[in-house]
């Protein structure tokens, strides 16, 4: 069996101006027990005082390109340690024993011959109001999942140095979605393990943007790099801000986007193509309304209990794998999105303008 306390784990932080954060994720680390650490900072450029943060608690800290991929892969370059773990800035940890046990969790893993697991850490949103409550139930409960899509940056990731490199690291092509996209090259090349404990996550995109603004946005960037539209994306550069400059997310610029997409781009047939393709994952990603059901009704049901998703997997699933279904829901994504949402969000942010000036 492995020797926790003889195992060099490297944590890897990117960072850009969290000098009002990291040093809470900072103290929490150096309260770690039953392990060894090595702290790397991967900066993109912070104007405050995120690297006089760093070295007070003996950090590396390692400047790079902007953007979270190229920091976390400068950062990587630099670390000695057999194992890596990467967080975000904004993150705290409760359990001094937390890193120990999920280092534990991995070596298991090694020692019974899986090379190539990772792990990650269910969430806890850190918040500043009571609002949305069965939202961030639902977003912290879908944490602890290891399905298609339910894995992000947030939660932490946790891997040995060598799967890493196998992996080829994190994807530099775009600034965001970077977490997304090794996850899922994880799941077709290794295993997903969900850790021990949990990692208690800021919540203030959320809050600064708007909780259900955000969680459109997502779900439109997720569906569109899922069936490749990066058209989408090479012609939104803002469409991913960094935490310092968010406000109020206005999401009639991605809607008027999507129609010039279809205007200029993708034509008939082109955008009939692809919302028959948004149709076919949102159908693969149905499970997550049967799993909402749950989580809204977890007061009835108790924890650990998911009768709705479990009616999906064995019965809805399953019987709407077909092409018509998924045509179906291709339609009903138009007519949501751009005859409905479209419209919604071009009025009211337009109210939002004209009382804001």
């Amino acid at each position: 069996m492995t020797d926790r306390s003889q195992t060099l784990l490297s944590v890897i932080i990117p960072t850009l101006n969290e000098a009002e954060h990291l040093p809470t994720l900072l103290r929490d680390l150096a309260a770690q027990r039953h392990l060894s650490l090595e702290i790397i900072i991967g900066d993109g450029g912070s104007t405050d005082a995120t690297g006089t943060a760093a070295e007070a608690y003996g950090a590396l800290f390692v400047g790079a390109r902007r953007g979270r991929a190229a920091q976390m892969n400068a950062a990587a370059r630099q670390a000695t340690g057999d194992f890596l773990l990467f967080l975000h800035a904004d993150t705290s940890i409760d359990d001094p024993e937390m890193l120990g046990n999920a280092l534990h969790a991995i070596t298991s893993g090694h020692d019974a011959g899986n090379l190539r697991v990772a792990g990650h850490f269910p969430l806890h949103f850190v918040r500043a109001s009571d609002r949305n409550a069965v939202a961030y139930r639902y977003a912290e409960e879908k944490t602890a999942f290891n399905r298609v899509n339910t894995t992000n940056g947030d939660q932490g990731l946790l891997l040995s140095a060598d799967f890493f490199r196998y992996l080829g690291g994190f994807d530099e092509r775009l600034p965001f979605l970077e977490d997304q996209r090794i996850a899922e090259k994880i799941r077709a090349e290794g295993t997903w393990i969900t850790l021990p404990g949990y990692l208690n996550t800021s919540a203030r995109r959320f809050e600064a943007e708007g909780f259900h603004r955000r969680y459109i946005l997502m779900s439109m960037m997720m569906g569109l790099y899922s069936i490749g539209a990066e058209e989408f994306f090479a012609r939104a550069p803002g469409v991913y801000k960094s935490q310092q400059d968010t406000g109020r997310l206005s999401l009639s610029p991605f809607f008027d986007l999507i129609l010039c997409l279809m205007r200029d781009e993708w034509g008939s047939r082109g955008t009939i193509r692809t919302f028959y393709h948004l149709g076919r994952y949102i159908r693969q990603n149905s499970w997550q309304m049967f799993f909402f059901c749950d989580v809204l009704l977890r007061p009835l049901l108790g924890s650990g209990h998911y009768p709705f998703l479990t009616f999906h997997d064995r019965l809805f699933g399953p019987s709407t794998n077909f092409k018509l279904f998924d045509a179906l829901t291709g339609v009903l994504c138009f007519v949501w999105f751009m005859g409905i949402l479209g419209p919604y969000f071009r009025l009211v942010e337009g109210n939002e303008q004209n009382r804001s000036r």
